[in-house]
């Protein structure tokens, strides 16, 4: 099979979101962190690829940059589609990241219009009118209205997206989604002839993303959350272009010592903290501390552990403490303490016997991975909408990882994890 579609994510976390997306349709899928080598082969007959950068947080020319670096190595392997994949919340700032590199990405593409839309009605991100709700609140009245580094005070996508990008932004709402393919499609070819080139849609149910993913099929480049590139795999194959599925393969599962990380400070995340520390060895990080102190205390508590007992690390806080510690040490470097002790800390235990690892947090995710010298992951089994087990190999070891976007998941998800990792060794999923 050729490579079909090539996809870059933002954080790692919503690169195993979009890739347990695509492996729901039994096709296998290969996930890269980070651009691979111009001379690398694994998986060179897949047809879904997934390159997954660290990139929603920084400078955006230099999140471009990146990108287009992804989108070449893409173009190389062969790729006949483009999906440019972002949060669900839509975590962006007034300058991006998400509309300039869209933008890039199109102009090298040669691409006149693409369509954004983050909806993920499975985790009750939907978009009407195009606002984008989390839950039954607006998007600047959830929890997000108090991310650390992306607060998202307005709910309107086309007010978000519009400073971001050049070219005109508009809109297919609601009414014309809900007629189906054919509305939607007619919709985006007059918006293509009034010269818009960034479209935001509607989408409230699963139903519609397969409409809108129906009606968008031709574009080089589509732009959204992972429940949009769900119906991808199906489309292709009802065009011809792609055979039936083939299974995937049976996960080789790790021995060996269980953490988890904790460095996002969403609000599920401080419910799931809250719901599992009680009933495991546990370590709470505090920036400020960190910047003082070092990691060598956390260090030495991790060593004071049972390899084989479950434990937790965690940076997770509330709102007010994130901005007391961002007030002390200023955001970016409140930011990187933690990042950088929760990578320690992953390579330590790794050292010492842990070969399972959950960790939450798109920016923790990436700094784990990449501490780890992890380079390719296998897809398993979800254990949450968005969230699967993945597997790769450290050392000549397997490693087992989870990485979780902040908003995902119940309460109980670390624990039930594990539980789902148990149940994949006893060839029950």
């Amino acid at each position: 099979m050729a490579l079909l579609l090539g996809c870059i994510a933002d954080d790692f976390t919503g690169a195993t979101d979009l890739a347990s997306q695509l492996a729901r349709s039994g096709y296998p899928v290969v996930l890269h962190l980070g651009v691979p080598p111009a001379a690398h082969v694994d998986g060179a007959d897949v047809p879904f690829q997934i390159i997954a950068l660290k990139c929603r947080t920084i400078a955006p020319e230099d999140a471009v940059s990146q990108c287009l670096d992804a989108l070449q190595w893409l173009k190389a392997k062969g790729a006949q589609q483009f999906f440019w994949k972002y949060c669900s919340t839509f975590d962006s700032t007034a300058r991006g990241n998400i509309g300039p590199v869209a933008e890039a990405l199109m102009n090298a593409l040669g691409a006149d219009q693409t369509i954004y839309c983050p909806a993920f009605p499975e985790n009750g991100r939907r978009v009407f009118m195009g606002n984008l709700f989390v839950g039954d609140v607006p998007l600047h009245e959830s929890p997000m209205k108090d991310h650390p580094l992306t607060p998202m005070r307005d709910s309107n996508l086309m007010r978000l997206l519009a400073p971001q990008v050049k070219a005109r932004v508009s809109a297919v709402m609601q009414p014309v989604v809900a007629k189906g393919r054919s509305a939607i499609a007619e919709r985006l070819a007059q918006l293509r002839t009034e010269g818009v080139a960034h479209v935001v849609v509607d989408a409230i149910s699963q139903t519609d993303l397969l409409e809108i993913s129906a009606a968008s099929h031709a574009l080089k480049l589509i732009t959204g959350g992972s429940a949009l590139a769900q119906p991808l795999p199906q489309l292709y194959q009802d065009s011809g272009v792609l055979k039936p599925g083939q299974a995937s393969q049976q996960l080789l599962l790790p021995t060996g010592g269980r953490l988890v990380l904790a460095g996002s400070c969403s609000a599920m995340t401080r419910a799931q903290v809250a719901h599992y520390a009680p009933l495991v060895a546990h370590l709470q990080l505090d920036a400020v501390s960190l910047a003082s102190d070092g990691i060598g205390p956390a260090l030495a508590w991790l060593k004071s552990q049972p390899v084989g007992q479950p434990k937790l690390v965690y940076a997770t806080a509330a709102p007010e403490d994130v901005q007391k510690a961002q007030e002390l040490l200023g955001v970016a470097r409140a930011g990187e303490v933690v990042e950088q002790a929760l990578a320690a800390l992953a390579t330590e235990a790794f050292k010492l016997g842990t070969r399972a690892f959950v960790v939450a947090g798109g920016e923790t995710s990436g700094a784990v991975t990449q501490a780890l010298g992890a380079t390719s992951l296998r897809l398993g089994p979800e254990i949450a909408p968005g969230v699967p087990w993945t597997t790769t190999t450290l050392e000549g070891e397997t490693v087992a990882l989870a990485l979780k976007s902040g908003n995902f998941g119940a309460a109980n998800f670390f624990e039930h994890a594990w539980t789902v990792l148990d149940e994949i060794a006893k060839g029950g999923r």
